[in-house]
């Protein structure tokens, strides 16, 4: 099993790094510039993200790690809105459930199946991180305006979101691809590069805190 190889941890670590580190360092440039629906942006990078490392490691489980890796980047990186911190998780969760239905290892990826489990992510993802800030957690940034920001998330920023989706995942996902074949024929330097890469990517969080 992938969960027993050390190797597969720190490609997933690394993966979980790089997404974590344009949460912390991009989400807050494209916050504090007010562009309008950021966090479209930021889910189109987690879902390439989700979807490289997917290609690289195809099994279920791994994006779910993915997504606990890049919460703990954040955590360590930034300050612990825990709610945001769920969200993050949420996503590896959901994208791990839709790749192992649609993107079973030893079937071919083919660009619609690719393309429909980050559409149904984003929906999903989105779907859940408003329940939990209108519901569960009830800031008044969410419940001030009635069921106007809860609904626009789901429906507005969620189809921004799946249609970046559709061109992200099945990019993300023959990137993964392409770089295991490169691991398997150059093992040690691909693992040093890693090593290297998930260094660099918690070094720079560290200067971004």
């Amino acid at each position: 099993m992938w969960i027993k190889s050390g190797r597969n941890w720190l490609w997933l670590l690394l993966f979980g790094s790089l997404w974590g580190l344009v949460e912390v360092g991009g989400g807050e440039v494209l916050y504090r510039a007010g562009v309008p629906q950021a966090s479209v942006f930021l889910t189109a990078w987690a879902l390439f993200v989700l979807a490289a490392g997917r290609g690289t490691l195809n099994a279920p489980g791994s994006s779910s790690a993915m997504g606990a890796f890049a919460a703990l980047y954040k955590l360590a990186n930034a300050a612990p809105f825990y709610c945001h911190l769920l969200g993050i998780f949420f996503l590896g969760v959901v994208f791990d459930v839709f790749a192992s239905w649609l993107l079973k290892p030893g079937r071919k990826a083919g660009w619609w199946r690719a393309s429909l489990s980050g559409a149904l992510t984003a929906y999903v993802g989105n779907a859940l991180f408003a329940i939990l800030m209108t519901f569960v957690a009830g800031y008044r940034y969410w419940v001030g305006d009635g069921l106007v920001k809860f609904s626009r998330h789901i429906l507005v920023s969620g189809s921004y979101a799946a249609m970046a989706a559709c061109l992200m995942v099945p990019l993300g996902f023959r990137v993964g691809e392409s770089g295991g074949a490169v691991i398997l024929k150059r093992p040690r330097t691909a693992m040093a590069g890693a090593a290297a890469l998930t260094l660099g990517a918690w070094m720079l969080g560290r200067f971004l805190a």
